[in-house]
């Protein structure tokens, strides 16, 4: 299979517009918060939120994956465990500059999913029993790449202080809120823009957030084509995670389709927005980015025998895979 030439006009069009989506994103969610503390507390509350806001930083940069990953019962894997994968994931970190190796996880869930956890210096990548069984090898090599990236822009630690902003904006929107009878119980009118921003700032914040967090999922995007230097082989591990994520009603009543859902309440971009960019890489776009219907369904055997299946078991928030 030939792998067409990445545009690089394209690349440096797609890294300038990404990079200047996320500092409005992350300008936008802080000035939300700077005002929201300012409004309730005045001088004292912007200092305070600041405060709480870089000790929230400091402590998310020093937390450990493995909490994240044992919240997930992700397992690491042995050498004898997925070799194939695990020489892949050398050769990505090596390319991707990154000074140690990412660990993979092995995940016990049917679900189609992977995850990045940690920073350049330690982090892990989680995967699925679903997703090693059911994707090509050049499939999982872009998902890979995609979470490297992550790991190489700092996306968790973009992401994660975007989240303390936002817990700090709906705090100080909370307190605002409980202060609002005793205000009017002095007599002092509240201007009905107040009202407002206090009602709605936790939405706007996490609008804001989910922007962010579509953003950085271009970049990563873009970014683990780079390294792969093959956007389709992404493509196409895209496609296949679209159409086996569907709900099981969707698959029955609307066969071919999904429930739409609006563009501005998803963490992901569309698939087809994500493959358009994907797409446009290529400097030759004879190649078709996603396999055949036939070939894109059928399922992949699991390479690594030593990995078993997964049983259900009963999970008091549901079914737990």
């Amino acid at each position: 299979m030939t792998h067409a030439t990445l545009n690089p006009e394209i690349q440096r069009n797609h890294n300038r517009r990404n990079a200047i989506h996320t500092a409005l994103l992350i300008g936008g969610t802080g000035l939300l918060m700077g005002v929201m503390a300012y409004s309730v507390l005045g001088i004292f509350g912007l200092l305070g939120a600041t405060i709480i806001g870089a000790i929230g930083l400091v402590s998310l940069s020093r937390m450990s994956p493995k909490l994240v990953l044992k919240l997930y019962k992700a397992r690491p894997l042995n050498d004898n465990e997925l070799p194939e994968l695990q020489q892949l994931m050398r050769h990505l970190a090596e390319r991707a500059n990154l000074p140690t190796v990412p660990q993979l996880h092995y995940v016990p869930s049917r679900m189609l999913n992977a995850f990045a956890v940690g920073n350049a210096q330690d982090s892990a990548i989680a995967v699925t029993d679903g997703l090693v069984r059911g994707m090509t090898m050049r499939q999982i090599a872009g998902i890979l790449a995609h979470e490297t990236s992550h790991i190489v822009n700092g996306d968790l630690k973009v992401m994660g202080l975007a989240d303390v902003l936002n817990r700090i904006t709906s705090f100080m929107a909370t307190l605002g809120l409980i202060g609002v009878p005793i205000v009017f119980g002095t007599g002092v009118d509240i201007p009905y823009i107040g009202l407002f921003m206090l009602i709605f700032a936790p939405t706007i914040g996490g609008l804001l957030q989910l922007g962010l967090s579509r953003a950085r999922e271009y970049d990563a995007d873009l970014d683990g084509a780079t390294l792969t230097g093959d956007p389709e082989g992404l493509a196409s591990a895209l496609t296949t995670l679209e159409e086996r994520q569907r709900g099981v009603w969707e698959g029955m009543f609307l066969p071919g389709g999904s429930v739409p859902q609006p563009s501005l309440l998803r963490t992901h971009p569309k698939t087809e927005n994500r493959i358009a960019r994907l797409k446009a890489l290529y400097q030759d776009t004879s190649t078709p980015l996603t396999p055949a219907p036939e070939q894109r369904n059928k399922p992949q055997p699991s390479f690594v025998p030593q990995v078993q299946n997964p049983r259900i078991r009963w999970h008091r928030l549901g079914v737990y895979f």
